[in-house]
């Protein structure tokens, strides 16, 4: 995987621990739950392209890791602080 990609990568795991955060704290399947499991998309997508990374399996695949384990990252870090 090139160097952008690592990088899209990580600031997609970044960006997604506070969306994470932010959807432990809200009722479950409410728009405020949605909008925060789905806010970072269009973030990464304007990365994605603004580095010119192309979508390829392995990218896609890895973006999509990240961007859970960013949200399971945030939703955990919340549970353990309150």
């Amino acid at each position: 995987m090139p160097d952008k990609s690592l990088l899209i990568a990580l600031a997609t795991l970044m960006i997604t621990i506070p969306c994470g955060y932010w959807r432990e704290s809200v009722k479950r399947f409410s728009l405020q739950w949605f909008i925060a499991v789905h806010a970072a998309v269009p973030l990464v997508i304007i990365m994605r392209r603004l580095a010119e990374v192309e979508w390829r399996g392995v990218t896609i695949a890895f973006l999509v890791l990240c961007y859970f384990a960013g949200q399971l990252i945030g939703a955990r870090l919340r549970r353990s602080l309150h």
